[in-house]
């Protein structure tokens, strides 16, 4: 193999690295669904970190209800927090 056809596959190769970088970010920056004990189920950014004593559960994104299920969408309030009693408390 000559020089041309090796740096074409240190390239090819570094561009293979490169996407899979781009992958695993992708994934890290994903979202999250969020839901308390009372049915309100809003959407969040990452994987974020709740007490436990909040009652919520964290699901991944692509999380949907059973036909049934009591739950209902809201949306994501100012900051980070969650929904308790039908309003929005933010975590500082």
């Amino acid at each position: 193999m000559n020089a041309f056809g090796k740096g074409l596959l240190i390239a090819a190769g570094a561009l293979t690295l490169a996407g899979g970088v781009t992958t695993m970010t992708a994934s890290e920056a994903s979202a999250a669904v969020v839901c308390n004990r009372d049915g309100d189920c809003w959407k969040v950014r990452g994987r974020p970190a709740y007490k436990p004593e909040f009652g919520l559960r964290i699901y991944g994104d692509d999380w949907r209800w059973r036909r049934g299920e009591n739950y209902r969408w809201r949306k994501v309030g100012r900051g980070h927090g969650y929904y308790r009693n039908g309003v929005w408390i933010t975590i500082r």
